[in-house]
């Protein structure tokens, strides 16, 4: 099991995803997806600022992620919707909390991709 982790101590993007899965209500206000993709899309800004290479499929400059293009097959059709907003309707149709189908999404993808889940 994951326990919590100093932000220095974090290795990439997974670690930190793990850490608000951990602890989504203090990373995440209100389990909000925009607040996380808006998170994230900092991430990817100072991995360019900082020229850090990293595995990271949920923003690309000038393109569909890798995230979003998995989450596009696996609903059977491409959409011009984030990731973020797609995960947030489903959850609202399904009644599941968005925050909850994001990880559980994210475990599928990373089990697809051979990205090692928490």
């Amino acid at each position: 099991m994951t326990k919590p982790k100093q932000t220095d101590e974090f290795e990439n993007v997974y670690d930190f995803l793990d850490q608000v899965r951990l602890r989504p209500g203090m990373w995440v206000p209100g389990g909000s997806l925009a607040h996380l993709s808006s998170m994230l899309l900092g991430y990817r800004i100072a991995m360019e600022v900082h020229d850090v290479e990293e595995d990271f499929p949920f923003w690309t400059p000038g393109g569909n992620t890798t995230f979003e293009t998995w989450l596009n097959k696996r609903n059977g059709c491409a959409s011009a919707l984030r990731w973020s907003t797609q995960i947030e309707h489903e959850a609202e149709t399904t009644g599941t909390p968005a925050i909850e189908l994001f990880f559980t999404l994210l475990d599928q993808f990373r089990a697809e991709h051979q990205q090692p889940a928490r």
